[in-house]
């Protein structure tokens, strides 16, 4: 069983289920995020975090108390509660004059900071300032990333990878229709990114194919990029990589087309036709009687059986 930094083995079976959890799977469990503000925050920083908690929940952990640091001078104490709640997602919110109503997303790899997004809140607009219906709790979103730049920038591209780590949610194999209700939209346009949330309405459209409506519950963010962390190229890589026992087998002569469509190649020697070999089927069979033969003429059965 692997053991965390020197952790003696477990006394206890709670202690044996604890680091079992904590143990790498090939499949792991669900990203769970940690949300929390610094030392000096703003009513709209500490609005902003518990709406987002509100969207990941119940996948997120929110500490209430304010914490003093700056991660990208020094990650230490974020890679200190990371390991103490088993979260590889964080979310940190601070203010100050330099930087007012800041935003920080950010991921783990092994406990240690990989990539930091600093975001400045322009916008926002509360959960709670939005009369509609809202969506359950834990709903698993769809994710919609719109603008050029999350396809070519570098930067772009690591963020709308981080984001979707974020409010991904847990993996399913299947997903119902009525359970498609939620859209977190982000559009990158004029250097800012707009951060929208939609729930879907289905409505009747007079045939089998319902009538789909957005209507938006919040919250809504204006961002604009501050500072980033991007981990190295090496790193990168070797943080997704994939254990060999996820990796699928290669079948000789299988392949599928892009709707899953299962094709299968046969390798056959050329034959001759001529020495093929017929099964011999009852319904093939002359009949007894007078049959007619090749010339046309008829003959009797005892003549048939000669021609055979």
């Amino acid at each position: 069983m692997a053991q965390l930094d020197g952790v003696v083995k477990p006394k206890t079976k709670r202690s044996k289920r604890f680091l079992e959890h904590r143990a790498p799977k090939l499949v792991e469990n669900s990203k769970n995020a940690m949300i929390m503000k610094g030392g000096n925050t703003s009513e709209t920083v500490t609005q902003a975090l518990k709406d987002i908690y509100a969207l990941k929940k119940p996948n997120a952990v929110l500490y209430k108390k304010k914490n003093v640091m700056r991660p990208f001078e020094d990650s230490t104490s974020l890679e200190f509660f990371s390991k103490k709640s088993d979260c590889s997602l964080f979310l940190f919110g601070s203010h100050n004059k330099k930087r007012p109503n800041n935003l920080v997303f950010g991921r783990m790899f092994d406990f240690h900071v990989l990539d930091m997004f600093e975001l400045g809140i322009e916008k926002f607009t509360s959960l709670k300032h939005i009369k509609n219906n809202k969506c359950a709790e834990a709903t698993k979103p769809m994710l919609v990333f719109a603008g050029d730049l999350f396809d070519t920038d570098n930067e772009y591209l690591r963020l709308r990878n981080v984001l979707t780590d974020f409010f991904r949610g847990p993996t399913v194999s299947a997903v119902r229709l009525a359970g498609l209700e939620h859209i977190l939209h982000f559009s990158a346009a004029d250097g800012k990114i707009y951060m929208r949330s939609y729930k879907v309405l289905l409505k009747k459209s007079g045939c089998r194919t319902p009538r789909i409506e957005l209507e938006e519950i919040g919250p809504s963010f204006d961002f604009v990029m501050r500072r980033t962390h991007l981990a190295s190229d090496d790193l990168y890589k070797t943080a997704f990589r994939q254990p060999k026992g996820l990796k699928p087998k290669k079948k000789k002569n299988v392949s599928h087309d892009t709707f899953g469509t299962k094709y299968g190649r046969l390798h056959m020697q050329k034959q001759n036709l001529d020495k093929l070999q017929t099964r011999k089927m009852k319904g093939l069979r002359k009949r007894r009687g007078q049959e007619v033969a090749e010339n046309g003429e008829t003959t009797s059965p005892k003549k048939a059986k000669t021609l055979e």
